[in-house]
């Protein structure tokens, strides 16, 4: 006989959360109802393309390539108006990100040279604050910020193997494998924070802080999932991923160092304490094999490569920007505070 599994809750998705505007109470309600989306032709285009209520509405619908939503219809995935809508909200946001860095970087080298070298200057640097001043209910904010991505880690990255080959291919599946947990459910990355998040005496359920989470963050979950469900867009997709290995090594020492600090737990300074190694190894195989490989087996994608990486540090500075300025006032960085839970 099979034990019952423990995450059997999880099978059934996050619960919806309401809508913060016209587009994302109408994807609620349509998701909902299992009906069309009721929206006016000029929606998508007169909404703000970094606004709560279309990103919200963004990850809502991408939420739904990943584990759905509880007492949602699991073939609204493929529903055709809901992918027409996904469609005009993606292109809103891909033509904000190219305007915003229409001067940046369109090589590789260009893109990374400024990653690869520890910054003397860390005062703008979050992990380094939390390291040094952070207290334990920012710590806590932070974590919950960060649920939203860390408890599907890896997942959107995935879908760039089957559009990889040779080199760069056998070099993303060695990555996701330690990622994934090396063939153990105990070591997945997504269950390494789960468990941090339990020290941090936060609710480790799936989606769970979707509802507190600003559009600055929704924005940087959603860019990987963009990436990820394009063919169209899979250099930017290992450009963004490149990026992140590379400078995970040493925000994750830091991070684990503000954790030891707060006293916030063992799990929770393991979390990152494991990527200050797995990250180390992973940033030079991402550079040489991955990145290396792709460009020689398709060199016409560098450009995309390097739109990769300048849109992911576009978005995770506009998302430091939120958090340091709300702290600095003295405030939340999520929506609502967290209070005791």
């Amino acid at each position: 006989m099979t034990a019952p599994s423990t995450a059997a809750a999880d099978t059934r998705g996050p619960h919806l959360v309401e809508g913060r505007g016209p587009l994302s109470s109408a994807v609620v309600t349509s998701l909902r109802a299992g009906t069309p989306p009721d929206l006016g032709d000029q929606a998508v285009a007169r909404a703000d393309p970094w606004g709560d209520d279309l990103q919200l509405a963004l990850y809502l619908l991408y939420e739904l390539h990943y584990r759905g939503f509880a007492a949602v219809a699991e073939e609204l995935e493929w529903d055709p108006d809901l992918l027409r809508l996904r469609r005009a909200l993606e292109k809103r946001f891909l033509h904000a990100l190219r305007a915003e860095l229409v001067d940046a970087p369109r090589t590789v080298d260009e893109a990374f040279a400024p990653l690869l070298v520890e910054p003397v200057d860390l005062s703008g640097s979050l992990s380094h604050h939390l390291e040094k001043e952070g207290e334990l209910w920012q710590l806590r904010e932070y974590a919950a910020l960060r649920s939203l991505y860390h408890l599907k880690e890896a997942d959107p990255h995935a879908w760039v193997i089957p559009r990889l080959t040779g080199r760069a291919k056998a070099a993303m599946v060695a990555i996701e494998y330690d990622e994934f947990g090396a063939g153990r459910a105990e070591n997945m990355h997504s269950r390494l924070f789960a468990d941090l998040m339990a020290d941090l005496g936060l609710d480790v359920a799936y989606g769970r802080y979707l509802d507190r989470a600003p559009a600055a963050l929704l924005a940087t979950v959603n860019l990987m999932s963009l990436f990820g469900l394009h063919r169209a867009l899979r250099g930017a997709l290992v450009g963004h991923f490149a990026c992140v290995e590379i400078t995970s090594s040493p925000g994750s020492r830091r991070l684990a160092n503000a954790m030891r600090r707060c006293g916030a737990g063992t799990a929770a300074e393991h979390f990152y304490a494991e990527h200050v190694e797995a990250d180390a190894v992973h940033e030079q195989v991402v550079r040489h094999e991955v990145v290396g490989g792709l460009l020689a087996d398709q060199p016409e994608l560098e450009a995309d490569i390097a739109f990769g990486c300048v849109a992911t540090v576009l978005l995770e500075d506009r998302l430091t920007d939120h958090i340091t300025a709300a702290w600095a006032a003295g405030g939340t960085a999520l929506r609502t505070p967290l209070g005791g839970t």
